[in-house]
């Protein structure tokens, strides 16, 4: 069994990714709830919304970068200096403030939905990550839709953004398409064949609509993966996200399988749950 060596990083995304499930919307008074409940929990970052998105996802981001003390507080921007900018100006009083920057690596997201050559998906890519640094120090970048993206290719972008000074790299299965056997594969590929992989933090993202986020997550873990992104509850877009409940449990419960260290104080998981789904006015499903 492998010997606990590593510590495992919690991103929660639930004021963001989270809040795109339906009828999931939130105040900015509940989301500052939320986060210092998170931060009671003790995850390591709280993406606090897609400042660029709207007033409301940038007041946010704002309110939390003043009140969260102890944890990263991450704002969400696509490649694009508009968003970057935005991002940048919403964290700016955070402690530890972390622009994330995303863009698709998938055939089918840069034909039809970028519209962008492989190329000019690189260029794009490295120049964001560049441009971000010159910001912010932590600089976050993902890789949409990896799971469905060509494998060499998906090294080529890494590279270059480790290169222009990325501190953390994310893998996602943004379409909840993989499986636990080919995300674990994928991740080993990455480790194995990206020169630079060494100098960031790899991390994993996972939703959940063929009902694997969470298993996807685990094997990710098992081979190399640093960093987890998830929600309270499993809320999301679709099907949702990688429950970060279980998550956390199965981590703690087979320490001696997955060798792993976590901040999360396990005791604030129950309260944490509760409160958002109070806010969002929800239950637990019960089967």
């Amino acid at each position: 069994m492998p010997k606990i060596i590593r510590k495992l990083r919690i991103l929660d995304t639930t004021l963001r990714d989270g809040e795109q499930a339906p009828h999931c919307s939130m105040q900015l008074t509940e989301k500052l709830e939320i986060a210092r409940q998170l931060e009671n929990l003790g995850v390591d970052i709280i993406e606090a919304g897609f400042a660029a998105s709207s007033k409301g996802d940038f007041e946010a981001v704002a309110a939390i970068s003043k009140t969260v003390k102890k944890c990263v507080v991450a704002s969400l921007a696509r490649a694009a200096t508009g968003d970057i900018d935005a991002a940048y100006e919403a964290l700016k009083d955070a402690a530890f403030p972390r622009i994330h920057i995303v863009l698709a690596t998938s055939p089918i997201h840069m034909a039809y939905k970028l519209k962008l050559t492989e190329a000019e998906v690189l260029a794009k890519a490295a120049k964001a990550v560049a441009y971000a640094r010159t910001l912010c120090p932590d600089v976050q970048f993902s890789c949409e839709d990896a799971a469905r993206s060509d494998r060499k290719f998906l090294c080529e972008v890494i590279e270059a953004v480790i290169d222009c000074g990325a501190s953390t790299v994310n893998i996602a299965d943004t379409v909840g398409y993989t499986s636990p056997s080919e995300f674990y594969d994928l991740i080993k590929y990455i480790r194995e064949n990206v020169k630079n992989i060494y100098k960031v933090v790899l991390a994993v993202h996972c939703h959940n609509d063929l009902g694997m986020a969470v298993a996807n997550t685990l094997s990710a873990v098992l081979a190399g993966a640093e960093q987890v992104e998830c929600t309270v509850n499993g809320i999301g877009e679709r099907a949702g996200n990688a429950a970060l409940e279980e998550i956390v449990m199965a981590i703690n419960t087979r320490r001696d399988f997955y060798g792993m260290n976590l901040g999360i104080i396990t005791g604030e998981i129950s309260r944490t749950s509760k409160l958002v789904y109070s806010i969002l006015g929800q239950k637990p499903s019960l089967i």
